[in-house]
């Protein structure tokens, strides 16, 4: 239908919220802020603004030093309203069982969050019809 968007970011120390470098599962609901924001940019020309996650499944735990790969897709086009999936996965982790600065890319990313929600842009910001 519409655009898709995919953000890749490694989690840092910054990042960890919880003890053995947890990271909250707040910080996946940023990335896909973010996603959405991008994909509001493409399909409207303006970011628009998230009304509400309708759905959020934390799937597998997040670590400091893990990359994840967040993706969004616009699903259903409404006058104002841009209904959207997400889904994070992590697709690189850290391997200090090797070394300080071993990773190893995975062979079948691992998804760690799913999501759905609804963003709304005003008819008067709309600038791509």
């Amino acid at each position: 239908m519409a655009a898709k968007s995919l953000i890749r970011v490694r989690m840092g120390g910054e990042d960890a919220h919880y003890g053995g470098g947890l990271v909250d599962g707040a910080h996946m609901l940023k990335l896909f802020g973010d996603v959405a924001t991008e994909l509001l940019i493409i399909n409207d020309g303006d970011e628009g603004l998230f009304k509400a996650y309708d759905n959020v499944e934390f799937i597998a735990p997040v670590y400091a030093g893990d990359y994840i790969e967040a993706t969004g897709e616009i699903t259903h086009i409404g006058n104002t309203s841009r209904k959207m999936v997400f889904e994070a996965r992590k697709v690189i982790v850290p391997r200090p069982d090797v070394s300080d600065s071993a990773a190893d890319v995975l062979e079948e990313p691992i998804v760690v969050c799913r999501a759905s929600g609804t963003c709304v842009v005003p008819a008067k910001c709309q600038r791509k019809k």
